[in-house]
């Protein structure tokens, strides 16, 4: 009897494009999820290497390799005649790539079984992304040997419509030589982008003439846009003029809090740094939890409020300890203080009952939150599980309005260890441009484990309990949204940096010391 064979496995090089990993195609997805190995070089952006291992889910596939072109293209044939799935990932597209191309007749040679999976490149982004469309006609040129370029077909197509090039660095000077010696003229306009797509793209306008002194400072690869079409820029770039683009936010929370909050404000263009400042535990002793299960169980409460997703998942890991589930609060009225906690009851496939209708807090709750009538509420008693610290202005405003409440410990707040060194550094040296506080204890513990943030740091604040926190505390509060959620209070930061940015353009700003400050610096002064 004959041993099944093992089946063969490809190669795969994946043009992963520019540096956003939104850009990625599915097919590239698919790649980096079915791989063994997954290989990159140092020209790959942090960005796409963070995405691959969230990808493929196994960070130890994840290699950086240094061999050359035909040793990596053996290497990876031979995998993949073992059996192995193998990922390359090749910045922009794969075939203007010299070494790519290098690795690819390499592994050819080898007869590997390989795929080339094409990437939107550079040039092709940056017409996008920094606002400057093709016009009638518009040209495009990774350049990879700065040796091989004809003058006279870079003027030509910069005659017929703009051109872009994608560039390293090092090759501007040969690059700008190259187009005088082709006739075009040294007025013509020029855009130089560097790291692009990516968090902190950045664009300079200059001319041929000056497009290397304006380059100064970038490293890499650049992308050029030169011609007409960098006269669209500054009506129509809309990656660098997001609200709070370039912008470090830190967010005092866990990752798994933090997750929809890193999201939207990498929409708005900001870069997220979540420091974890409160460490959720259980109860020191389960008894009365375990009292409330029972309680729900056996009808004796007419509501149970939920103030926190921590509160929401509190109760729902032990309803799956005693074998319950959402049937358990069949006949009981759920009430939440916000949008987002009711997001989370949400999840388990319930509809709460009650929310605020305007400021989403105790004080909103308890607005809407009905009277006892002993006729109609046959039941008068109301759960309350939530954290070891919550203030009494819930349980007051109930009992005030007929309620039993039982104000129960559902889980603990303690103090997370300090973050590293770096990031202490960073919040008390105004290294972060703003910082975003959600509850009165983030406040607490973000100066307990870290310092106080710098002064030239925007706070924004998610309501009036959080904000007068942060005033106890010696801080400044900068924006606060009508209604305590995620999307206001993010939206509150944005709002406050368009009006930032706006009174930059007005003129210098004044800081508190009565300098004037311009430039993108101003920014962090009010």
């Amino acid at each position: 009897m004959t041993s099944a064979r093992k089946p063969v496995g490809r190669v795969r090089f994946v043009g992963t494009g520019p540096g956003d990993p939104g850009l990625l195609t599915k097919r590239a997805l698919d790649a980096i999820r079915e791989a063994d190995r997954v290989y990159y070089d140092r020209s790959l952006p942090q960005s796409l290497i963070e995405a691959a291992k969230e990808i493929n889910g196994d960070e130890t596939r994840i290699k950086l390799i240094e061999s050359s072109p035909s040793d990596q293209g053996k290497l990876m044939a031979a995998a993949a005649r073992e059996g192995e799935n193998i990922a390359r990932l090749i910045v922009g597209d794969a075939y203007p790539n010299r070494l790519a191309k290098a690795e690819i007749k390499a592994a050819s040679a080898e007869q590997a079984r390989f795929e080339v999976i094409p990437g939107m490149s550079h040039a092709q982004a940056v017409a996008v992304y920094a606002g400057m469309p093709p016009g009638e006609i518009r040209t495009v040129i990774d350049i990879d040997d700065i040796a091989s370029v004809e003058p006279l077909v870079i003027a030509d197509a910069i005659k017929r419509g703009s051109l872009t090039v994608t560039a390293d660095v090092s090759d501007l000077s040969s690059l700008r030589d190259i187009l005088l010696a082709g006739g075009v003229s040294g007025e013509t306009a020029v855009a130089v982008t560097g790291d692009a797509t990516g968090e902190t793209e950045y664009t300079t306008t200059s001319s041929v003439d000056t497009f290397v002194e304006a380059a100064l400072g970038y490293a890499g690869q650049v992308v050029l846009t030169i011609g007409p079409g960098v006269d669209d820029r500054h009506e129509l770039a809309w990656w660098e003029g997001r609200p709070l683009y370039g912008w470090k936010v830190l967010i005092p929370r866990t990752k798994e809090q933090a997750g929809v909050m890193s999201e939207r404000l990498r929409a708005y263009g900001a870069i997220p740094c979540e420091v974890p400042t409160i460490a959720v535990e259980p109860p020191r002793t389960p008894a009365q939890m375990e009292r409330a299960i029972k309680g729900l169980v056996d009808g004796r409460y007419a509501w149970i409020v939920f103030t926190s997703q921590n509160s929401v998942k509190a109760i729902w890991e032990k309803f799956k300890e005693h074998g319950l589930d959402a049937r358990a609060f069949g006949g009981l009225r759920i009430a939440c203080i916000g949008e987002a906690t009711a997001n989370a009851v949400r999840e388990f496939g319930i509809e709460p009952e009650l929310l605020p209708t305007g400021q989403q807090s105790s004080e909103g709750l308890l607005e809407v939150f009905p009277p006892h009538d002993p006729i109609l509420d046959m039941v008068g008693r109301v759960l309350l599980p939530r954290a070891d610290i919550a203030t009494e202005t819930l349980v007051q405003g109930l009992s005030e309005r007929g309620w039993e409440v039982d104000d129960v410990t559902a889980y603990r707040t303690v103090r997370a260890s300090p973050p590293a060194a770096d990031i202490r550094d960073a919040i008390k040296s105004g290294g972060f441009d703003a910082v975003l506080f959600t509850s009165s204890s983030t406040v607490r513990n973000l100066v307990g484990i870290a310092g106080k943030p710098h002064q030239r740091t925007v706070v924004a604040c998610i309501g009036p309990a959080t904000a007068d926190t942060a005033t106890e505390f010696g801080l400044r509060v900068d924006a606060k949204p009508e209604n305590a959620s995620v999307p206001d209070l993010i939206e509150a930061l944005a709002e406050y940096a368009t009006e930032l940015k706006q009174r930059l353009a007005e003129g210098p700003i004044k800081t508190r010391r009565g300098q004037k400050v311009q430039g993108p610096t101003a920014l962090r002064f009010r």
